[in-house]
C-alpha cells in the first residue's frame, strides 16, 4: 500500500505536523489503496505564513516574469500528462477520455492564462479616473476529487497571472494525484511560497484557511452545502469569494429536434465523469407529444453504455469514487422507486458481470415529476430523470424551477429557436445542440450553483480588486 506522508510548504516537501491518517480504498477492487497522513490547522498556518512572505517579496513582480512563471508550469504539466492521467484512473476510476482531457487541460490552462495575461490591461482610463487592476495577496484555492488536477491548475494560474500567492487545499480523496501533481510543479523551479499544497480535511485545513485574516480570497470547487459554510465563514474577514457549487442541469429537448442525434448526446451529458460531475444534465425535458420515442432512444443510449475497468478506453463509465458515494446513489435510485417513478432501464445494485468495486447501473427513470427528490437534488451518479413537458413556456419553466443554475443543454432543429430558448434559461453555461470545450468562457452558477466566475477573463478578474486614483495629475 503505498505511503504520502509530505506536503509542500515554502518550495519544500516536509512532514506533516497533523498526525491523523486516512486510508483510501480503490474504487474498483475494494482494498486499500493509499494511506494518507493529513495536514493540520499547524500545517495551514505554515503555509498561509509562507504564502504572505512570498507575496511582500515577489509584490513587485513584472508581467513578463508571471509569464515565466506561468510557461514553465505549462511545460512541465504537459510533460505529465501521461502520468498524471494514470492517477486518476487509478485513485478513482476516471474513465479513460475523462482523465486525459482533464490532464490535457490542466497543463492547457497555464498556456492559457499566460496568453490572457500577455495583452490584459492592468491600468485603464474610465473618465478623470486612472483604474489600477491589484493582486488581492495570499489567495485559498479549496479543490474537489473529481477533477482535482485540473481545478488545481486552473486556479493557481489565475492566482499567478494576478500577482497573487497561494495555499492549495485539495481534496484529501486525491492525495495520489496531488502528490505526483506536486512534484510535477515542483520542477518548474518557481520561488519558494508562490504556492503551497496541503493536503487536509476541510474542518482542519480548510477551516483555518477560512478563519484565516491573512487569506483574502478563497475559490473554492465542491458541494452547495460547503460553499455556503465557506462563504459564512468568509465573511467575517470580508474576504473575496469564488464559489462553484452543485447543478441538476436541464437537458432540453424541443419537439423540433432531431432526437436520433440529440438523445445520445444527451446521454453522454449526462453520465460526464461517471456522472460524477457537477455539469451532468441529470434532467432530460422531453416534449409529451414525443415522450414514448425519446424513451425508447435514451433506454438504448443507456444500455450501450460500457460499464467496468476505467482503464479501457472503452469504459463510459467508472465506479462511484467511495463506497459512500455508492450507497448515497443507491439510495437514490431506490427513492425514485419509492416516489412512483418508471425505471426504464438499470436499478439498484452492480451491473451484470461486476461483483465488486463501486460500480452503479446506468439508470433512466421515466413519469418523473419536478418536484420529486430525484429531479431535485445533485446526485453525483449516472441516473437520469426525464420529465414530460407540454409546450415551450412549460420546458422553460420546469428548467428553472431549480435552486441550481450551473449549466443546460437545448437542442432543436431550429437554430434561431435553441438561442431564443437559451438565452431564457437561468444558468452560467447553455450548450446549444452539443457539447463543448471553451476554456476562454466564463465557468460559473446562477442561484446556489455558487458566485463568481472561473476561466478567462472573467476568472482573472475574480483575482484583481479595482483601485480608482483620481487627482493622479494635480499638484500642490
Amino acid at each position: 500500500m503505498q505511503t504520502i506522508d509530505r506536503i509542500y510548504i515554502n518550495g519544500v516537501f516536509v512532514t506533516p505536523h497533523g498526525k491523523d491518517e486516512l486510508t483510501l480504498i480503490d474504487p474498483v477492487t475494494e482494498a486499500p489503496a493509499t494511506r494518507v497522513v493529513l495536514a493540520d490547522e499547524v500545517d495551514a498556518q505554515a503555509a498561509i505564513a509562507a504564502a504572505s512572505s512570498a507575496y511582500r517579496a515577489l509584490q513587485g513582480s513584472t508581467r513578463a516574469q508571471r509569464m515565466d512563471w506561468l510557461q514553465r508550469l505549462h511545460e512541465v504539466v504537459a510533460d505529465a500528462e501521461d502520468e498524471l492521467s494514470t492517477q486518476m484512473i487509478e485513485e478513482y476510476g476516471g474513465p479513460v477520455r475523462t482523465s486525459t482531457g482533464t490532464a490535457k487541460r490542466a497543463a492547457a490552462s497555464f498556456a492559457a492564462a499566460r496568453t490572457l495575461l500577455a495583452d490584459y490591461a492592468f491600468e485603464r482610463q474610465i473618465a478623470s479616473a486612472r483604474v489600477r487592476m491589484e493582486p488581492l495577496g495570499v489567495v485559498g484555492l479549496i479543490t474537489p476529487w473529481n477533477a482535482n488536477i485540473g481545478f488545481i491548475c486552473s486556479k493557481l494560474s489565475m492566482a499567478i497571472a494576478a500577482g497573487s500567492t497561494a495555499v492549495i487545499k485539495p481534496s484529501e480523496l486525491s492525495a495520489r494525484q496531488t502528490a505526483v501533481l506536486t512534484r510535477v510543479l515542483h520542477r518548474a523551479g518557481l520561488p519558494p511560497g508562490l504556492f503551497n499544497i496541503v493536503t487536509g480535511r476541510g474542518d482542519t485545513v480548510g477551516a483555518e484557511i477560512v478563519r484565516h485574516p491573512d487569506i483574502a480570497k478563497i475559490s473554492f470547487t465542491g458541494s452547495t452545502a460547503v460553499g455556503k459554510a465557506i462563504a459564512r465563514g468568509a465573511v467575517d474577514t470580508m474576504k473575496r469569494v469564488t464559489l462553484e457549487l452543485g447543478g441538476k442541469s436541464p437537458t432540453i429537448l424541443l419537439d423540433d429536434a432531431d432526437f436520433a442525434k440529440a438523445v445520445p448526446l444527451a446521454a453522454m451529458a449526462a453520465t460526464i465523469n461517471s456522472g460524477q460531475a457537477c455539469l451532468a444534465g441529470s434532467r432530460l425535458l422531453v416534449p409529451r407529444a414525443r415522450l414514448e420515442e425519446a424513451h425508447a432512444l435514451i433506454v438504448r443510449a443507456f444500455d450501450a453504455l460500457q460499464v467496468g475497468d476505467p482503464r479501457d478506453p472503452a469504459t463510459v463509465i467508472g465506479p462511484m469514487v467511495t463506497r459512500t458515494q455508492y450507497e448515497r446513489v443507491q439510495g437514490y435510485i431506490q427513492r425514485g422507486i419509492d416516489e412512483g417513478a418508471r425505471l426504464l432501464t438499470g436499478g439498484l445494485g452492480r451491473p451484470q458481470g461486476l461483483d465488486h468495486g463501486y460500480f452503479v447501473r446506468p439508470t433512466v427513470f421515466g413519469g418523473v415529476h419536478n418536484d420529486m427528490r430525484i429531479a431535485r437534488e445533485e446526485i453525483f451518479g449516472p441516473v437520469l430523470s426525464v420529465i414530460a413537458y407540454e409546450d415551450e413556456e412549460e420546458a422553460v419553466r420546469l428548467a428553472n424551477d431549480t435552486i441550481y443554475g450551473l449549466h443546460a443543454y437545448v437542442f432543436s432543429g431550429d437554430l434561431a429557436r435553441a438561442n431564443r430558448v437559451a438565452a431564457r434559461i437561468l444558468a452560467g453555461r447553455v450548450f446549444i445542440n452539443g457539447l463543448y470545450d471553451e476554456p476562454a468562457a466564463p465557468f460559473g452558477g446562477f442561484k446556489q450553483s455558487g458566485l463568481g466566475r472561473e476561466f478567462g477573463i472573467f476568472g482573472l478578474e475574480q483575482y484583481l480588486e479595482p483601485k480608482a486614483l483620481l487627482g493622479y495629475e494635480h499638484a500642490l
